[in-house]
């Protein structure tokens, strides 16, 4: 049997939608048995996002969150069913909510409540905002990149704040919360001792926001959108149009601007005062793009990809979601793999160990399928 590197850690996972389940998901890909816990008759409200549907007419958007889990159909409205989600706290090392702040505590499921039940728990609880001022503001994905600065420096141009196209910091969260139990699992198997661990959207956006979050502390700079992907400090880091599609180029140094120099026949830009240094590049940045968008109109972003890899300069084509998996294919990676139950195949754990690599032992549960294990 194969081993697994989480064999053994039971997870009451209460949580639904994305930043919850996705980080369950990745603890059962690694050998954590999860007990989905979900409302009776509805279930998680991405059983119903669709469509689009597999071909076992089963939302997409659920299954992509959910396999390698067991499902238990619990109505904790009710007292024999706050009781049921008790006794599975009892034989759990984990518990995963994401519920609004002061829910699980008024249902009698809190972080205290739960403690004693279980000596060593551990119990992570998802936010929106924390359990303070933010308490009551409904944490979707959407709100969180507006009023988190994510909008703010995403778009086409300046006034046309875009969000990501996917729910990235639900996603972001999800990857945190996975962090958090997992450290404090590290600690608990040290000591004995379990703990709370608390990770709210908002905090991991700011945290995400890296250099333009550290731009503003450091030196005052509120980031805005710059058009056509650019970086704020970086040129030519951004999207460029070719003869039929656009491309991406990421020149982060001095050596790879001669490379794109060189390969786009204009030798003269590496002697040229404008744009010797990355930061006279940025501070030229229009007339340099000028330059480089004349030079790639004469041929297409698949042309351009093979002759600037092969020299060295980071670039690439603006995939579709299909280029893209063949892509991943085509460099020798597997993306995708078949895991039993599911009626397609599912995106790869992209997380590789060596010895306790991930498994993938059953698609996304039937609401309630496993009450009676």
């Amino acid at each position: 049997m194969t081993a697994h590197a989480l064999d053994g850690i039971i997870v009451a996972d209460f949580s639904r939608v994305l930043a919850g389940p996705y980080a369950t998901m990745l603890l059962g890909d690694f050998g954590a048995d999860i007990i989905k816990i979900e409302r009776p008759g509805s279930g998680d409200d991405t059983r119903h996002w669709g469509p689009p549907y597999d071909a076992a007419g089963v939302a997409t958007y659920f299954n992509s969150v959910n396999r390698n889990k067991r499902s238990v159909a619990i109505d904790l409205a009710t007292d024999a069913g706050r009781a049921q989600a008790r006794e599975l706290v009892a034989g759990a090392d984990v518990v995963v909510e994401n519920f609004r702040p002061g829910t699980m505590e008024k249902l009698g499921l809190g972080y205290d409540d739960l403690a004693p039940l279980r000596p060593g728990l551990i119990y992570c609880s998802i936010t929106g905002f924390g359990h303070h001022g933010g308490a009551a503001l409904p944490g979707y994905d959407l709100l969180v990149q507006a009023v988190g600065g994510l909008m703010s420096v995403t778009g086409p141009g300046p006034g046309s704040p875009t969000k990501a196209g996917v729910a990235l910091i639900d996603v972001l969260t999800g990857m945190h919360a996975l962090s958090g139990i997992l450290l404090a699992l590290r600690h608990r198997e040290r000591t004995g001792e379990g703990q709370r661990v608390d990770v709210d959207l908002l905090s991991v956006l700011l945290s995400s926001m890296v250099n333009q979050a550290s731009g503003y502390l450091g030196a005052g700079v509120v980031p805005g959108i710059i058009e056509q992907n650019r970086h704020p400090s970086i040129a030519p880091y951004q999207t460029f149009g070719t003869a039929d599609r656009q491309i991406a180029i990421a020149v982060g140094n001095d050596k790879q601007f001669r490379a794109l120099a060189g390969a786009l026949t204009l030798p003269e830009l590496v002697a040229d005062d404008r744009f010797t240094t990355n930061a006279l590049r940025v501070a030229n940045r229009d007339a340099l793009c000028e330059i480089i968008s004349g030079a790639l109109a004469g041929h297409g972003a698949d042309h351009w990809y093979t002759e600037l890899n092969a020299v060295g300069v980071p670039a690439g084509p603006i995939n579709d979601m299909a280029e893209a998996f063949s892509f991943a294919e085509s460099l020798g990676l597997t993306p995708t793999v078949a895991v039993p139950g599911s009626a397609t195949r599912q995106v790869a754990d992209p997380i590789g160990l060596s010895v306790t690599p991930p498994t993938y032992r059953c698609g996304p549960p039937p609401l309630g399928g496993h009450a009676a294990d």
